[in-house]
């Protein structure tokens, strides 16, 4: 029993003892867990710190095991450089293969290039990722003009440059030099070429690594006695800045200069410090006044580059204020100031001529509207379309071809009236031509402004001669029109003698395919048989076509309508164009239907809206593109609910679809394509009768070839072309 206390007893000391002392006793048991922590903790970091070592060690013997000499790996800031060359006489291709022999022995792969076998189109915007630096050595010719090598380069350059639909970021990465030959003995040309070149590139967002060049042939006025010497003070510069620039270094130039008047690093040094930069190898002021050329050019390309404005006829008078900011440029620019001149005649006189007098110096309104244009007269133009390029070279034609079977690569894109009576949110000329209600201007001939549409389309042809990839026999076929698409920009119909221009077209063996915008009811009723008559419906309600077509007429639902009654008379092949522009009008199947039901148009093409880029005169975005499919799904649901119509054709390529009317279904095939001779029979046959011998569409339907049907594996794309793929593909220029 004793022994049985003495027990207790200890037990019951030892519990009072550590309840006396627990806070002693967490606080070791607290630093042990922290040691405990701490020492994990430490020993997880060594270890891996010693695995990492062991993997960049592996890392390392793995290179070194396969031929790999540095054991990090460099950043590559300069791959290679490609030279192009334009020459006439050899001397440009004589510089660049010299230039060549210097880069090679700073061991950068280095490359020479011929602008006359270099396809701009295809390849230019590869450079912007490539790292390499692009040099441009160019000959001004007679003129002004680019050599016969360098012609189709500067010529898509220059559309590139301000066609609004490449985008102003569309060489954003590419590195480019230039330097011009030329002869200052012939001041008004002096490098014009290399001066375009230089600007061009600049206005897409390409980077200059070093201010332009310009070598002179007259040696009176050469800097350094000759060209050759011109040439040889630019190349030292050259390779000492590409030096700078494979280490890298900070470029000297950035590029973002408007004037191209870069200030070197020796002119920097003295405003942030005297002494900062000290005497770099930059600083040769004599050389960098002769090479710093370009004036004000640069900075009309930066106004031309922001200009998205709108400009109504009947507005004409409030644009004085803001046309005084633009800045004069000269070519093809005198029928403009006598468009406008003529145009408005509604404003008093001294306001008139001080308006016309500021058209001079309106860029907003020139490069936007008539990059690429050719003007004819005081109201007409004409234009190359893409899809003509595309044929040419033998890689496919526009939905046309599919549809009806014409030959994109003959077709003429024309207009006898630059003015329109709506602003549609798609427009892709962003509005950039004027609007009107009704012809009150001067009117040219139709004579005269086919004959001068013909011309320019056959000199805009004539510039593809020699070009890489372009077929010899459709070059040939080319020149000879055989098709015109009257829907380049404005409203056709409204010129007053299109009558007569349509039978002119007839005439020459030109078919017509006309695009109105259903505003002109009794312009249509009037008109005399074309190919085809096309009616614009871009939406189907009164509130949706307002908000999208935005039309200047106050009764222009009643006016729409009446065009779709005055079409449903013609005998002649009919078309509704319907554009589809997602979350604005493609929830209205029912009430397209309607409207269907009311013109009885031949055919119905469906065509996803083409976004243009961003613009001050409309709010559109990539959001409301609609996918190929999503084109399809509507289409197909629009066709269930018509009765007498079937989905006939597809043109992927276009992201548009074509429902055809069942009587263009014959013994079971489908006959959208047009038979252009036996068209071309009856219309002579009825202007024979004085109109009293008339013919209908369906006299002059060709069968449809199976490729071009909807659901065949070749989604509308020609299988005697090839389909190209664009690499790096940054925009979606799709036209007519």
């Amino acid at each position: 029993l004793d022994a049985s206390m003495d027990t207790w007893n200890f037990f019951y000391t030892c519990l009072v003892s550590l309840w006396l002392y627990r806070l002693y006793i967490y606080s070791v048991i607290a630093f042990g867990i922290s040691v405990w922590f701490a020492i994990r903790f430490t020993t997880a970091k060594t270890k891996k710190k010693v695995n990492k070592c062991v993997t960049a060690s592996e890392e390392i013997e793995d290179k070194l095991l396969n031929g790999y000499a540095t054991l990090q790996a460099k950043e590559v800031y300069v791959a290679g450089v490609k030279i192009f060359y334009g020459s006439q006489t050899g001397t440009a291709k004589r510089f660049a293969k010299g230039l060549a022999e210097a880069v090679t022995s700073l061991n950068l792969p280095v490359e020479v290039i011929s602008m006359g076998d270099y396809d701009p189109d295809d390849c230019l915007a590869e450079e912007t990722t490539s790292r390499n630096i692009c040099v441009f050595l160019v000959a001004t010719y007679t003129d002004g003009q680019p050599t016969e090598s360098a012609t189709w380069f500067c010529k898509w350059l220059e559309e590139a440059a301000n066609d609004f639909r490449f985008g102003k970021m569309y060489l954003k990465g590419l590195r480019y030099a230039v330097f011009g030959l030329g002869n200052s003995a012939y001041v008004d040309h002096y490098n014009t070429v290399g001066r375009n070149i230089d600007r061009w590139l600049w206005m897409l967002s390409a980077s200059r690594i070093m201010t332009r060049a310009e070598g002179d042939c007259n040696v009176a006025q050469s800097k350094h006695g000759s060209i050759e010497a011109d040439f040889e003070v630019w190349k030292t510069k050259f390779l000492s800045r590409l030096q700078v620039l494979c280490r890298g270094e900070k470029k000297p130039c950035s590029g973002k200069c408007k004037t191209g008047k870069c200030k070197s690093p020796g002119k920097q040094s003295k405003e942030t410090s005297d002494h900062e930069h000290g005497a770099s190898e930059y600083e040769n002021t004599e050389a960098e006044e002769l090479f710093e050329t370009s004036s004000e050019e640069e900075a009309d390309a930066e106004e031309a580059r922001g200009a998205n404005s709108v400009i109504d006829v009947e507005d004409l008078g409030d644009i004085v204020s803001r046309v005084k900011k633009a800045k004069v440029l000269l070519s093809q620019r005198v029928h403009v100031l006598c468009w406008y001149l003529v145009m408005g005649s509604r404003v008093a006189g001294g306001v008139a001529m001080h308006c016309c007098k500021s058209f001079l110096k309106t860029d907003d309104l020139i490069y936007l509207l008539f990059s690429g244009y050719k003007l004819i007269g005081s109201h007409s133009g004409v234009k190359l379309c893409r899809w003509t390029k595309s044929m040419l070279r033998g890689r496919g034609g526009c939905y046309k071809h599919t549809f009806y079977g014409i030959e994109s690569h003959r077709c003429m894109e024309a207009t006898p009236s630059l003015a329109c009576a709506n602003k549609c949110v798609f427009c892709w000329r962003h509005h950039t031509n004027p609007v009107g209600t009704e012809w009150r201007w001067k009117m040219d001939q139709p004579e005269m402004i086919l004959q001068e549409a013909i011309e320019n389309h056959q000199n805009m042809i004539k510039q593809f001669k020699g070009v890489s990839g372009v077929k010899a026999d459709r070059f040939e076929e080319a020149m000879t029109a055989k098709h015109c698409a009257l829907s380049l920009v404005g409203e056709p119909i409204m010129y007053p003698e299109i009558n007569r221009f349509v039978k002119l077209l007839h005439q020459h063996s030109i078919s017509s395919f006309l695009v109105t915008n259903a505003q002109f009811p009794d312009e249509i009723r009037n008109l005399e048989p074309v190919t085809q008559l096309y009616v614009s419906v871009d939406a189907s309600t009164k509130e949706s076509l307002k908000r999208i077509d935005r039309p200047l007429f106050k009764d222009f639902w009643q006016r729409f309508l009446d065009s779709l009654k005055a079409l449903s008379e013609k005998q002649q092949r009919t078309v509704y164009r319907l554009t589809l522009v997602k979350a604005w009008n493609v929830d209205e199947l029912k009430a397209y239907a309607d409207l269907i039901s009311l013109g009885k148009p031949d055919f119905i093409e469906v065509k996803g809206v083409t976004y243009c880029g961003e613009s001050s005169a409309s709010n559109l975005t990539m959001a409301n593109v609609p996918w190929h499919e999503e084109v399809v799904r509507f289409v197909q649901e629009l066709a269930d609910l018509i009765p007498d119509y079937e989905i006939a054709c597809e043109h992927e390529h276009s992201n548009c679809l074509l429902i055809a009317h069942e009587k263009f279904k014959i013994d079971g095939e489908w006959c959208t394509w047009i038979n252009y001779d036996r068209f071309q029979e009856l219309v002579r046959e009825h202007e024979r009768s004085g109109g009293s011998r008339t013919f209908t569409a369906a006299d002059y339907a060709a069968r449809t070839p199976r490729w071009a049907l909807f659901g065949s594996r070749e989604r509308g794309f020609d299988p005697l072309d090839v389909r190209y793929q664009r690499k790096n593909k940054v925009r979606d220029v799709s036209g007519c």
